[in-house]
């Protein structure tokens, strides 16, 4: 028995000495092949995270995160030592800015990780919950794929998730709702996915998320019941569950929260609506619900013959359908006849990479026309594109707009040219081929083309519910943010950075040609988005004269158009200018008002400057907290607009020399992005 013992003994140590030297030999071999970076949250970013993100394709964003580049550098990502304190990278002058050994500090930790709209095209891998000390997680308007990691959920330092316009498939983890229990969730956003089935509940039955303010399931493919749990949030502002498959009523205790924005639109909800107060939700808020959804400000629950309140409502809503119906005609004339279409495939535009091959979709002879998919628009088919009812959003000279619902209740974004456009077959689809190579943060991105039997053509888009920079501007709205510098120069910069990228950073140079402030969506975080670039080359001259002439009377028109009628860089790097101004001073350049005066903003600021009264041309909104409007970047930022403008074009600086400029004058203090009531968190929230 003593030797079984003995021997017992001796087996258990051996056991554990083999451990040890195996794990000091592992230790040594991970010490040994990352002995550029000894951070663990460095290494898991570049071992894990960087190649799950991007997928097959190099991108541009996540190269900057290597052994070589300082840390500060990496981006979209800020860091934290291990005593809560951040790490500062706000400036260029920082001698954080160039620290190469940052990479080997232990006590740094990821706090942000926020990358919305970069071209990702992987997928989100289980070891993001291994960042103990990270908060922010923004990956949306992306391309990632797979299904959302059940770990997600134990990363308990987790305030702020917005994975929304991606395509994850699959249920929603059940451990996200663990996330409730260390208190710090703010906001929860999976807006624009094809998540499916029904929303678990958290795993405590009494869980109230006490701190999430903001949850965001729209446009999914979820189903079920409404998830009475969320009742229980009692700190929630804005629920938006439209656009989904949900069923049965709508609990009487929503009507017990404080919500501040609210969509249940587009589901299968029946019964009564809560009552929310007089006029607190519209119409929009439950339209496209099952029939059998009554109370205010829907139709009356009641048999009353009388033309209630309810009614009227009703009345409306049966206007608007109306005229989508009409816009669905303009889109979809040809609805009625036999269904069959052809794709282009990718021989037919050269064999490009970029461009998705489809199949032909047979139906007895004849066709409707062909549809190219291209990147980010496999899931359209040609059907879904006949089908769509459309509401027309803008008419312009390139053609009619549309906001377009799919059959499966998603939403793209449609323009429909001009009939005297894109004349010649092979010119035009050698321009749709180089548009549809262009995905850059800071530009809408071309998800397919159209082209009808009888020459009607459709370019496609992703639609994105944000507010132009002109409504920002212009336009005084209920919700609207406040306009401070940061946030302007960040919108600025944006702009200049997508314009940049048209100009050089592409094999054959792009012109926007269309530069104004309508055409420019900013999101919740003020980053810019151009819209409408390249379209000049898909119309014949005399639509080109009628845009240099709207380019006019809109005051963005460069002096040399007068004549040669074509736009070039240079008359962007003009029209970048007044746009600028416009940003600086709050007025609209060009003729508008009741008595059609012209707006000229680069006088504005001659005339001021020759009365030694320049700091009044500028926005009042815009100096709130601006001590030292040099330093601040303010007067550095004018100088810019007004040489952008200047009227020989040979002296205008590129759009490269633009960016740099913006980005050496950055305001100093770039926390004013987000005001402490505007935060989406209680700490910071993250800015590019």
């Amino acid at each position: 028995m003593a030797v079984m013992r003995i021997f017992s003994l001796y087996i258990s140590i051996t056991f554990f000495f083999l451990c040890k030297t195996s794990t000091f030999s592992s230790s040594s071999s991970s010490s040994s092949s990352s002995s550029s970076y000894s951070s663990s949250d460095v290494e898991l970013l570049l071992v894990k995270i960087k190649p799950s993100l991007k997928g097959n394709t190099e991108n541009l964003v996540l190269s900057s995160w290597n052994s070589f580049t300082p840390l500060c550098q990496w981006k979209g990502l800020k860091w934290v030592f291990s005593n809560a304190s951040l790490l500062s990278c706000s400036h260029l002058s920082s001698p954080q800015w160039t620290n190469l050994s940052l990479h080997k500090d232990p006590s740094l930790y990821l706090f942000s990780l926020h990358l919305p709209s970069v071209n990702l095209s992987g997928y989100l891998p289980r070891e993001i919950a291994e960042f103990s000390m990270l908060q922010s997680l923004y990956l949306d308007i992306n391309s990632l794929k797979g299904t959302i990691p059940y770990e997600l959920g134990y990363t308990y330092s987790l305030s702020d998730i917005d994975l929304s316009y991606n395509f994850f498939i699959g249920v929603i983890p059940p451990s996200i709702w663990n996330l409730c229990e260390s208190e710090k969730l703010v906001s929860l956003k999976l807006h624009g996915n094809s998540l499916t089935g029904s929303v678990s509940e958290p795993a405590l039955p009494n869980s109230s998320c006490s701190n999430l303010q903001f949850l965001d399931f729209g446009s999914n493919k979820f189903s079920g019941d409404f998830p009475d749990f969320v009742t229980k949030f009692g700190a929630l502002k804005e629920l938006d569950l439209g656009d989904n498959m949900f069923v049965s009523t709508i609990p009487q205790s929503l009507a017990g929260l404080r919500l501040e924005k609210l969509n249940l639109s587009h589901n299968n909800f029946s019964g009564v609506l809560p009552y929310f107060g007089e006029s607190k939700f519209g119409f929009d808020a439950f339209e496209g619900n099952n029939p059998g959804l009554c109370g205010p400000p829907l139709k009356s629950c009641g048999n009353n013959s009388s033309l209630s309140s309810g009614a009227v409502a009703g009345i409306v809503i049966s206007l608007m359908t109306v005229s989508v119906v009409l816009a669905s005609l303009l889109i979809g004339y040809f609805q009625n006849k036999r269904r069959k279409g052809s794709v282009e495939s990718e021989d037919e535009l050269n064999d490009d990479d970029d461009l998705e091959e489809e199949i032909d979709e047979e139906s007895g002879g004849g066709g409707e026309g062909k549809l190219m998919i291209f990147s980010g628009g496999e899931n359209l088919t040609l059907e879904d594109v006949l089908n769509a009812s459309g509401q027309v959003m803008e008419k312009t000279c390139y053609g009619t707009a549309y906001k377009a619902k799919l059959v499966d209740g998603s939403t793209i974004a449609l323009r429909l040219l001009r009939e005297d456009s894109c004349k010649d077959k092979n010119s035009c689809l050698l321009v749709i081929k180089q548009l549809a190579k262009i995905r850059h943060e800071n530009l809408i991105p071309l998800r397919a083309f159209y082209q009808g039997k009888r020459g009607e053509k459709l370019l496609i888009y992703d639609y994105l519910p944000l507010r132009t920079l002109h409504d920002l501007l212009h336009e005084i709205k209920a919700g609207r943010p406040e306009l401070n510098w940061a946030r302007r120069h960040k919108i600025a910069l944006g702009i200049a950075r997508g314009l940049a990228y048209l100009h050089t950073g592409l094999d054959v140079p792009i012109t926007h040609a269309n530069v104004r402030t309508k055409n420019v969506l900013v999101d919740d975080f003020f980053v810019a988005r151009l819209t409408d670039f390249g379209l000049d080359k898909l119309m014949i001259p005399s639509v080109a004269d009628e845009m240099v002439a709207l380019a006019k009377t809109d005051g963005y028109k460069a002096p040399e158009l007068k004549e040669m009628k074509r736009c070039n860089s240079r008359t962007d790097v003009y029209a970048f200018g007044i746009l600028l101004l416009e940003i600086l001073i709050g007025k609209k350049p060009g003729r508008n008002g009741r008595n059609s005066e012209f707006m000229d903003l680069p006088s504005i600021v001659k005339t001021a400057v020759l009365k030694e009264t320049t700091m009044e041309v500028f926005d009042v909104e815009l100096l709130k907290g601006i001590r030292s409007p040099m330093e601040d970047g303010l007067v550095p930022a004018l100088k810019l607009a007004m040489g952008c403008c200047a009227p020989m074009a040979s002296v205008r600086p590129s759009m490269e020399e633009v960016v740099r400029h913006l980005e050496e004058n950055r305001p100093r203090n770039r926390s004013a992005l987000y005001s402490p009531t505007e935060t989406r968190s209680g700490s910071i929230t993250p800015f590019s």
